[in-house]
């Protein structure tokens, strides 16, 4: 049976990588319905023409009339903006792949968990900006809600469903970036080119810098105390430069059961494609023997301080973990375009949270979306207003 599905983010890299499986797909078994990009007009009508989108949104509203032109002789609707990347997500279909990078994806995510299909979650901000709510919504709706980060696919394959009081906690493994072993003075200096270069994995530029502070690990910590259920003393982080172990469960028992494979989105964006069923992909099969040893490690919090200011943001509870998550948005392009250095990132972060810390709203979650979009533009000003004064 033909199944269909939109992509939110279809030019980002999970995007491509979804749009890539589904070429290789058995014909008929899936039906583009949506596509959406932020800006890139040329390669959003490229996918639109190849898999005959119904539909396609393009969130920066000052490209729509370029891409209406270079889509003029199709038959595919076109919408711009915010509100457009809403309506995209309110069309039926029985997948949704959420892979908006950042808060952005919010509404527009929640949005298609409206429609009590499947959502197919590679927007992890869903989950740490408005944990609650997310959540609420996916039980409201009835809403399939399926990992694609691989940390936590990897959990959601190993962990016994029907059994949790049997788990005694969640392992999720980080590779440690670039500068797994960069002495903190040296991180002072370190360049946007060094930040970006990641040893295993191929990303989009703000996930990359996100993997270098690991900042991106911090905030799956945040991700999966959400999506399992589990307080954040029941979840660990170690650092394992191969990224073989995706993930691991530790149950009562003493058996940790873990997910292995070699470091490809390709796995995870499979899964939840074909879930709950399993479709061949082009990713090269684990040779145990080339890979030769799997190491481990406790992360180095000194030298980088974003996990710690994740755990705490876990911890604290309210709207911390929205604030961070804005912080580190606005300190990541700072970064990115050059403003600001490596280090002054998680600097950024950890003044915006003791801003906020002071308010007597901040241990509060927030009643509803608008609550949090309203808590992340304050969190953006005051970050905004710190890179200022650095």
């Amino acid at each position: 049976m033909t199944r269909s599905i939109t992509i939110l983010g279809s030019t980002g890299s999970i995007g491509v990588n979804t749009l890539d499986l589904l070429g290789r797909a058995a014909v008929g078994a899936f039906k583009v319905v949506g596509l959406s990009a932020n800006r890139n007009v040329d390669l959003l009508a490229q996918q639109a023409i190849e898999f005959k989108a119904e539909v396609v949104a393009i969130a920066d509203p000052a490209c729509e009339a370029d891409l209406r032109e270079k889509l003029a002789s199709h038959s595919v609707q076109v919408l711009s903006g915010s509100e457009g990347l809403v309506e995209l997500a309110r069309h039926t279909a029985d997948i949704t792949m959420a892979a908006i990078v950042g808060a952005a994806g919010l509404e527009p995510t929640l949005a298609a968990v409206g429609q009590g299909n499947t959502v197919a979650l590679a927007n992890k901000e869903c989950l740490v900006c408005a944990g609650e709510t997310f959540m609420d919504a996916v039980s409201r709706h009835g809403t399939t809600l399926l990992p694609v980060d691989s940390e936590h696919n990897a959990i959601f394959q190993v962990l016994d469903k029907d059994r949790p009081e049997g788990v005694r906690r969640l392992i999720l493994t980080a590779s440690g970036g670039p500068f797994r072993e960069t002495p903190l003075s040296v991180l002072k200096t370190v360049s946007r080119e060094d930040a970006l270069a990641h040893p295993v994995w191929s990303m989009g530029a703000k996930i990359s810098i996100d993997s270098a502070t690991l900042m991106n690990k911090g905030l799956e910590l945040i991700e999966a105390a959400w999506l399992f259920g589990r307080p954040s003393s029941e979840i660990d982080i170690v650092v394992h430069p191969q990224s073989i172990i995706h993930s691991m469960v530790e149950y009562l028992d003493g058996s940790v059961l873990a997910q292995m494979g070699s470091p490809d989105m390709r796995t995870p964006i499979g899964y939840a494609l074909a879930w709950p069923e399993r479709m061949e992909t082009p990713v090269e099969q684990l040779n145990f023997a080339k890979v030769g040893q799997m190491t481990f490690f406790d992360p180095d919090l000194d030298r980088f301080p974003a996990l710690r200011l994740a755990r705490d943001a876990l911890e604290a509870g309210g709207q911390a973990a929205c604030v961070l998550n804005a912080a580190n948005e606005v300190a990541v392009e700072a970064f990115l375009q050059g403003r600001i250095g490596f280090l002054d990132i998680a600097h950024t972060c950890e003044r915006a949270m003791d801003t906020f810390a002071s308010q007597s709203d901040f241990g509060a979650a927030p009643e509803d979306m608008q609550a949090v979009i309203h808590t992340d533009r304050r969190a953006r000003d005051t970050a905004h207003g710190h890179i200022v004064n650095l």
